[in-house]
């Protein structure tokens, strides 16, 4: 596999390294954090390609469109209407359950800028697809990216971000004061 060598010539050339367990499950929900920087995308591939996984990342459908479209879909791009935010989760959830795997990567800050809180949609794509989460990340202090551990969410979503916040916290962003890593919990209901 073309991009699996080159994601190994990348950690053997570069003074980047990979750290992480395998195997994986076949589907999987994985966090890639922090998410400060356009760099954050070209680590990601670089971890999937080292994994000999195709990635598959949520997009604004607007970048879909010609004469970028074809590309956003060969580099796994899934096209979402942000409009309609309900949908979402069900149009994903319909993607998993057709594919025999599914390597889903979010950036749940959903922005380079720094959040008050994580989006929570991650959580519930997994969940009600009853697969794990894989904590993905970049140190841009240590120049180490990879995966982390991974668990399948209990329902208890206080809980489930906190763990998810423990594993980020040492974490170092390419531009550390744009992560938030207080900010991984699910922002309290205005009811």
């Amino acid at each position: 596999m073309l991009t699996h060598w080159m994601a190994r010539l990348f950690f053997k050339l570069s003074p980047w390294r990979f750290s992480g367990n395998l195997p994986l499950p076949p589907k999987m929900v994985a966090i890639a954090a922090p998410h400060t920087s356009n760099w954050d995308f070209f680590f990601m591939l670089m971890i999937a390609w080292y994994l000999k996984r195709k990635v598959n990342w949520i997009g604004k459908h607007t970048l879909f469109k010609p004469p970028f479209g074809f590309i956003m879909r060969f580099l796994g791009g899934i096209p979402v209407d942000r409009r309609a935010r309900q949908h979402t989760v069900q149009q994903i959830l319909e993607e998993i359950n057709t594919r025999p795997e599914f390597f889903l990567v979010v950036t749940p800050e959903g922005t380079r800028k720094r959040v008050d809180y994580w989006k929570s949609g991650f959580y519930h794509i997994a969940r009600q697809a009853h697969i794990p989460i894989l904590m993905g990340f970049a140190d841009y202090e240590k120049k180490c990216c990879g995966i982390g551990p991974s668990f399948i969410p209990n329902g208890d979503i206080n809980a489930d971000f906190e763990r998810i916040r423990l594993f980020y916290e040492p974490i170092h962003a390419k531009y550390p004061k744009k992560f938030n890593s207080n900010g991984v919990r699910p922002k309290a209901s205005s009811h």
